[in-house]
């Protein structure tokens, strides 16, 4: 024990150390430092992304290596980064062909060719362990036209293949063919020092895993990111894990941390102690709401009575969404209708095809009894009850409808109840809703462990609702949560009430693949992430297996087949969606400006996502030492 002790005070004496003075020769003022999103790294002299989880955000994918495409949901576009043009597929979509940015080097000098492509899908196909290795087997024949042109050959037609080389926090990303030809097992090899395509080469790393220090490469003008933005500013940059959010507050304090992701709680303690610091907003709500993901709730339909979409339609009308949110994030938040994220991108190729129709959607409530549950004043709601906790909200009502969600589904308990009462449930004397055979009404609401985490928050303010409505309800706390959603062992989860989409493109295939037929498991098989509801309906199938034919550049085509499917998960609603996935992040411009917050949406914010490096450019230094 008391070894232990004296080596966690090293350890934590070290850490100090290193926030309060960085080493001999590094300058604060050219230095960008950044939490480490996923903590501490286990294996810290580990650097080979393709074989292993190494902590990838500590700078690997964010500043060492560039993919062939990168997806910028900030400002809704796909960008070209080791590629030197969007993918080319033939007519029945068994070929597509990749056209390589010329004039990029690996950090060592050796120039990047087709030949590297061209061994990593190799060399993945033939390594069972690596990853992507599955998604590889679809690949028959692999043609190298020139030093920049590949061809690859499928066995079968697959019109989205090329998105497994599409970053949006993970990708297969080119590796340099000249150090890994000379490893004997790729799956042990430890990539240390590692060679990038990125504008950045590692500089140190703590062997404890708490921080990695990387260098601005002197040919930084050699990689995708310098041909397109120019010079990262920062000319070192840092990852730290410092801890818990108490000692992130008092790191960026003494300006010691440039960027963190908080709880809502120490993003408050940063903007009332450090005046330096900003949010992505600057105002309430401050929250970033253009995360290409939306939260909510997810019913099991394999389990009674969560198979029948009038249920769950009542556990929706028996949700008042202001006092939801307010009860999660105290109101920051951007609410989403349908199961997509509402960011400025989606908004635009989507609700806005939607809204009327939103409007216009009935339910039957039985005996010829319609009901219209859309609510298009919800977000003004909100932004209400804002302006009653003393926020400042815009008078701009289109700018409400964007920062607070255009609408929602109205709060009403007493159509909830003719829905219920419609299959056979009734309430008791004492307000408590039963099953309708006669057993009290009990639902246990399965979620993570972390309080920060917008499934946590969802959890409890769906409890506390359907409490409200007269349900007896059980929040279960439980560190396998991921787990148990996967195998379908749980009643309702809060795991996002759909895939992710792309966030910079408006295919929605990503979304919608996993409702598909053809993926539902048995409870106690683990079902495909996006899909733990186990729903499926012959119209999905169809749309789905539609778009999946559609070219990824048939954009007009792409977002006729969204709506049609974003509308049929309306009326099916197998999951809730509630609002955008609310970031906290906040930024000290004690020594740099220029952050991509809301009123400057250059980059998408954050020092996590592999687009980082692009974001780096135009960071602006302040002179201060």
């Amino acid at each position: 024990m008391r070894k232990f002790l004296v080596i966690l005070f090293v350890v934590s004496i070290f850490t100090l150390f290193f926030a309060q003075q960085l080493p001999p020769g590094i300058p604060r003022n050219e230095t960008f430092i950044a939490d480490n999103l996923t903590g501490r790294a286990a294996n810290p002299g580990n650097f080979n992304i393709w074989a292993t989880w190494v902590w990838n955000d500590r700078g690997i994918q964010n500043l060492l290596l560039e993919p062939l495409w990168c997806v910028e949901y900030a400002t809704g576009e796909i960008i070209n980064a080791l590629a030197a043009e969007p993918p080319k597929y033939n007519s029945d979509f068994t070929e597509l062909t990749i056209k390589l940015r010329k004039g990029v080097y690996w950090s060592d000098g050796v120039p990047f060719t087709a030949d590297d492509l061209i061994y990593t899908i190799e060399l993945v196909k033939n390594t069972p362990g690596m990853g992507y290795n599955s998604q590889m087997q679809q690949v028959k024949e692999i043609v190298k036209v020139d030093d920049y042109t590949v061809v690859i050959k499928l066995k079968e037609p697959n019109s989205r293949f090329h998105t497994y080389f599409l970053d949006r926090w993970g990708a297969l990303r080119p590796l340099p063919k000249h150090i890994f030809e000379k490893v004997e097992d790729p799956l042990t090899f430890d990539f240390n020092p590692p060679v990038g395509t990125g504008p950045y080469v590692l500089k140190g790393y703590d062997p404890g895993g708490y921080w990695t220090l990387w260098e601005r490469r002197e040919d930084w003008d050699r990689t995708p990111t310098g041909m397109l933005y120019g010079m990262p500013q920062p000319k070192y940059v840092l990852f730290i894990t410092y801890g818990g959010p108490e000692k992130q507050v008092l790191a960026m304090a003494q300006h010691q941390l440039d960027a963190a992701d908080l709880t809502l709680e120490a993003l408050k303690a940063v903007l009332s102690r450090v005046k330096t610091a900003r949010a992505w907003r600057r105002n309430f709500p401050w929250t970033v709401n253009i995360d290409p993901c939306v939260t909510g709730l997810h019913f099991n339909t394999a389990r009674e009575p969560f198979n029948n979409p009038d249920v769950r339609w009542a556990l929706t009308l028996a949700i008042d969404i202001v006092e939801y949110a307010a009860n999660a994030f105290d109101g920051a938040v951007t609410l989403s209708p349908i199961h997509i994220p509402l960011t400025t991108a989606y908004y635009n190729w989507y609700f806005t095809k939607l809204e009327d129709w939103l409007k216009n959607f009935e339910l039957d409530l039985g005996n010829g009894e319609k009901f219209k549950p859309y609510d298009p004043t919800a977000g003004f709601r909100l932004a209400e009850y804002a302006k009653k906790r003393g926020y400042p909200v815009p008078d701009n009502p289109e700018l409400i409808k964007r920062i607070f969600g255009p609408g929602w589904w109205k709060y009403a308990p007493d159509v909830a109840a003719k829905l219920l009462e419609k299959n056979g449930f009734y309430r008791d004397k004492d307000g408590k809703w039963h099953l309708p055979n006669g057993e009290l009404w009990k639902i246990t609401i399965t979620t993570g462990t972390n309080p920060a985490h917008p499934g946590y928050r969802n959890a409890f303010a769906a409890a506390q609702a359907w409490k409200k409505f007269g349900i007896d309800v059980t929040v279960q706390t439980t560190d396998a949560a991921a787990t148990l959603d996967q195998r379908g062992e749980f009643e309702v989860s809060t795991d996002w009430p759909a895939a992710e989409p792309w966030g910079g493109h408006p295919d929605l295939f990503r979304t919608l693949e996993p409702f598909h037929s053809k993926y539902i498991r048995p409870i106690g098989e683990n079902a495909p992430w996006g899909n733990y509801a186990r729903w499926s309906n012959p119209e999905m199938d169809k749309i789905i297996d539609e778009i999946q034919k559609t070219a990824w550049g048939d954009t007009k085509r792409l977002i006729e087949l969204g709506v049609e499917g974003l509308k049929l998960l309306v009326k099916e609603m197998p999951t809730i969606p509630t609002f955008n996935y609310p970031g906290v992040i906040a930024w000290d411009e004690y020594y740099w400006t220029n952050y991509p917050g809301a009123e400057n949406m250059y980059a998408q914010p954050y020092h996590h996502w592999p687009n980082f490096k692009y974001m780096l450019p135009f960071l602006k230094p302040t002179g201060r030492k």
